[in-house]
C-alpha cells in the first residue's frame, strides 16, 4: 500500500464540491487524513476565492492508474479540461505525493506546487509536519517555516464533513 497525499481545491460552488470531492475520495480509498481547509485567493487569475485543503490517504493503486482515477473523479464532479488553465474550477485534485517517489511520469511527484503554493504548503505541513521532501530533505514544518508568506493570504475556514 502507498501512501499519498492529495491537494484539493475548489472555486465554483466550493463549499458543496470540496465535500463532494471527499466523499467522491472516501469512497475510492477509504479511511482520509485531513488537513485544515484555508480560504485563499485566486492565483495566476482573477476569480472566485478557493477552498483548498490536503488530503492522506492509502491505495494499491499503480501511479498511473491513481493519476487516471483522480482525474475521472475531477471529471464525474463538472470540471471542465478544455478551460484555459488557471480558471475557475469545480474540483480541482493533484496528486503531491505518492510514498517517497520522485518521477515525472505520468504526474511529478513531488508535485513542484508543494513549496511554491502556500494553499498546498501550509496544509501539508499541518497534517505531516514531521515528513520529510523527498528531494529537499526538510520537513514540511521547516519547509513552512521558511515559505515567503507574503505572496498570499490563506485563513481557516471550518470544515463540515464526516465520513
Amino acid at each position: 500500500m502507498a501512501k499519498i497525499y492529495i491537494s484539493i481545491g475548489s472555486n465554483i460552488e466550493k463549499e458543496i464540491n470540496i465535500i463532494k470531492g471527499l466523499d467522491a475520495l472516501y469512497h475510492e480509498f477509504g479511511e482520509l487524513s485531513l488537513s485544515p481547509l484555508f480560504e485563499s485567493e485566486s492565483i495566476g487569475f482573477a476569480g472566485p476565492v478557493f477552498f483548498n485543503m490536503v488530503v492522506g490517504a492509502y491505495t494499491e493503486l499503480p501511479l498511473e492508474s491513481l493519476a487516471k482515477t483522480l482525474r475521472q473523479i475531477e471529471y464525474d464532479h463538472g470540471r471542465d479540461f478544455n478551460a484555459v488553465k488557471n480558471s475557475p474550477r469545480t474540483l480541482d485534485l493533484d496528486l503531491l505525493l505518492y510514498d517517497d517517489v520522485i518521477t515525472d511520469t505520468p504526474v511529478q511527484i513531488p508535485r513542484d506546487e508543494i513549496t511554491k503554493n502556500a494553499f498546498v504548503l501550509w496544509p501539508l505541513a499541518e497534517l505531516i509536519p514531521d515528513a520529510v521532501h523527498p528531494q529537499l530533505s526538510n520537513s514540511y514544518s521547516h519547509l513552512w517555516q521558511v515559505f515567503d508568506k507574503t505572496t498570499q493570504q490563506l485563513r481557516k475556514v471550518p470544515l463540515n464533513w464526516q465520513a
